[in-house]
């Protein structure tokens, strides 16, 4: 039911020490919306099981749904966090011909129903667990909140990753609002400018909802606290799946992740553009099988067209379908931990 893949680096460390929670020290969580749903399971298994005993620090680098994810698993009971996450999110209904200021205030109201003030501040003070959210710091039309505009810069930002998706790099700026004092960069080939500002207790929903903000479907978020006045928005623009280099001198990257095909940016989740191979030489990926895919209701998991493509009540059944399926992908991780094969591990290419 779930596939492993490494890096060639990550696969000769898992042969050498075994499949250890000592081996890690990052995570990526990617964008998707509720595709992440899959994954559920595995976030509990990792956090509440595998991760329980940890003594050292995990970075953990997510974008948009990631993020969300993460700032659940980072709070002192992370399974009931991300359970939490899981369900306010899967229950949102929405009005049949929901605007953005609807979808964008009820996201506010998740936020505020899953990170309470003693939520967030067990996530920004966590001595292992520490949080980094992705944001996309906005340029020229992308910038703007009226539709025309906003889409014109849009489809710009499309043709210019189509040429070269370093380009974006003119209208798209990285912001990483991580826990305060950490000592962690990560590095892309495309010289994206990238800024880190310290999470707390004013800037941490502002910069949570920024990181989920998906252009034209939400209000973009226009002040953080600490950071540059601008129009901020999801993080995925840029770091859809990461393709990103993080310190070579720290250990490997576990990557829980909905497919085995992971994309740099948002706009090339249409393109044949693939991740770096060198930035996932140290990365372990989890992902759901064809098998388990199959499996589900509808052979597919879940995504966003699902809230317009179904009406609220067979959405919602099949979503908690889902997360009663992802123990599957749990148990299986939880068997290969207990009784390795590393031959069953698929080399990263």
């Amino acid at each position: 039911m779930l596939d492993i893949y490494a890096g060639k680096t990550a696969l000769e460390k898992i042969k050498k020490y075994g499949f250890t929670p000592e081996l890690f020290s990052a995570m990526f969580g990617a964008s998707g919306g509720p595709k992440w749903f899959t994954l559920l399971a595995l976030d509990k298994y990792i956090f509440g099981e595998f991760f329980k005993d940890k003594a050292t620090p995990v970075d953990l680098v997510g974008s948009s749904a990631g993020a969300f994810r993460f700032a659940a698993l980072s709070q002192q009971n992370p399974v009931a966090a991300i359970t939490r996450l899981a369900e306010t999110y899967s229950e949102t209904v929405y009005s049949a011909k929901a605007d953005r200021i609807e979808i964008t205030d009820k996201a506010k109201a998740l936020l505020d129903s899953v990170y309470s003030e003693q939520g967030i501040e067990q996530s920004i003070t966590n001595p292992i667990f520490k949080p980094h959210f992705i944001v996309a710091k906005c340029a020229g039309l992308t910038s703007y909140e009226h539709k025309l505009p906003q889409m014109l810069g849009l489809i710009s930002s499309m043709i210019l990753n189509r040429i070269n998706r370093g380009l974006l790099a003119h209208q798209y700026q990285r912001f990483v609002f991580q826990a305060p004092n950490q000592a962690f960069e990560l590095t892309d080939q495309y010289n994206f400018n990238t800024q880190y500002t310290p999470l707390n207790s004013v800037n941490y929903k502002q910069a949570l909802l920024a990181s989920g903000s998906i252009p034209m479907v939400m209000q973009g978020v226009k002040h953080i606290e600490n950071a540059p006045e601008g129009m901020y928005r999801d993080g995925g623009i840029i770091d859809y799946h990461f393709d990103v280099a993080l310190p070579k001198n720290k250990g490997l990257t576990l990557f829980p992740h909905f497919n085995d095909q992971p994309k740099p940016g948002w706009f090339d989740k249409n393109l044949s553009r693939s991740v770096t191979h060198e930035h996932y030489d140290n990365v372990v990926m989890l992902s759901p099988s064809k098998t388990f895919i199959d499996s589900l209701p509808y052979g597919k998991i879940p995504d966003r067209n699902d809230f317009t493509e179904l009406d609220a009540n067979t959405r919602i059944k099949y979503w908690r379908t889902v997360f009663a399926q992802s123990e599957l992908l749990a148990e299986s991780l939880a068997e290969f931990i207990q009784n390795p094969d590393y031959n069953r591990i698929i080399p990263l290419s």
